[in-house]
């Protein structure tokens, strides 16, 4: 099979991590018989120094006609001094928007070898973590009406969270179609007691639930969500929630897992249609330094395998790869808390694709 994929390098660590996947990427083909066809594109800081906008509508275009996009990270101090509607971050939510990514995925991995790097007690994860937090992505505060005003107390600011029923629906489907393959539980956050948006929030959740009878739904409010996420993780399956709320608790959940350097994530259109990135930032005080670690957005690689690809076989083959060579004892400089052989980003991209092989 012939697969177009955009690929949006992004800042920072950016492109020397996207390098490893397209690495792992070739060798899958190679593998198993597959064409992956690349088209770099420009967003974020880079595209502002190159057209002076962090998303050209030649990025836009060149992403919608393809297959997948697998992005690297956007921003860095160099373009802190922007205005916020002109920063790199903006390039992520107008691709989200531009691509209709509504549904993203976070899953929370403890990977055996790297148990030791979990922040909590050896008893509370004992026997392993699995996760994954569905957050909705393109509806929310982050995409409501927002502004500037005066009031009694002088100048303020708002944002406005707004969520449609069918905003709701369709991110609640999503998670309940992920339990269904998983553990068949749904935990839904929101903060009903106090926001109306999160009272419809509940209501509509609960609707779709009564098309899942075999999966069990809870409902828990976000600060106590937060709460029992470092008390009892391995209570949860699949996490759904807002933007916002879905934000906050899938970087606390990446934290438990020891390193935001191993976790992948995917932003889902309808038809399968994704976004793959790692969630860990730009890091720009060490790129270029042969230091960040590839994994997640290796991992990510994986995802768009699996989700928009249909090609789980390949998918599993990169997983698998991933975790023989931290068996081996192999760290990337993130992961060296415990110690282990210290390998680069180059070297940790040679490493996958050597044990697929």
């Amino acid at each position: 099979m012939n697969y177009k994929i955009a690929v949006v390098p992004g800042d920072g660590i950016g492109p020397e991590v996207i390098e490893q996947a397209l690495r792992v990427l070739d060798k899958i083909g190679d593998t198993y018989n597959h064409t992956f066809e690349y088209m770099k594109v420009l967003a974020g800081g880079a595209a502002i120094d190159t057209t002076g906008g962090c998303l050209p509508q030649e990025t836009i275009d060149i992403c919608k006609s393809s297959d997948a996009v697998l992005l690297g990270a956007v921003g860095g101090w160099k373009w802190d001094t922007l205005p916020g509607d002109e920063r790199p971050e903006r390039a992520l939510l107008g691709l989200r928007k531009e691509l209709g990514l509504f549904a993203n995925l976070r899953p929370a991995i403890l990977f055996e070898d790297l148990a030791q790097a979990c922040p909590l007690k050896p008893e509370i994860i004992s026997g392993g973590l699995d996760l994954v937090v569905v957050r909705e992505l393109t509806g929310g505060i982050y995409f409501g009406e927002k502004g500037l005003k005066e009031t009694d107390l002088g100048p303020a600011a708002y944002d406005v969270e707004l969520y449609s029923e069918e905003e709701v629906r369709r991110i609640a489907v999503v998670a309940f179609d992920m339990a269904m393959k998983r553990g068949k539980k749904v935990t839904s956050v929101d903060k009903a007691n106090v926001l109306e948006s999160s009272r419809l929030w509940r209501r509509v959740v609960a609707e779709v639930s009564k098309d899942y009878p075999e999966v069990e739904l809870n409902n828990l409010y976000v600060d106590n969500t937060a709460m029992q996420m470092v008390l009892n993780p391995k209570q949860f399956d699949v996490i759904v929630t807002s933007n916002i709320f879905g934000d906050i608790l899938s970087d606390e959940a990446s934290q438990i897992t020891g390193s935001i350097g191993m976790l992948p994530s995917a932003s889902l259109a309808k038809g399968n249609f994704g976004m793959y990135e790692p969630v860990h930032g730009s890091a720009p005080d060490i790129a270029g330094q042969n230091k960040a670690n590839p994994m997640a957005t290796i991992l990510s690689a994986a995802m768009m395998l699996r989700y928009t690809f249909g090609l789980s076989k390949e998918a599993d083959a990169i997983e698998k790869a991933v975790k023989d060579v931290l068996a081996a004892g192999y760290r990337t400089p993130d992961l060296m808390a415990n110690g282990g052989k210290e390998i680069g980003t180059k070297e940790a991209g040679d490493l996958i694709v050597d044990f697929i092989a």
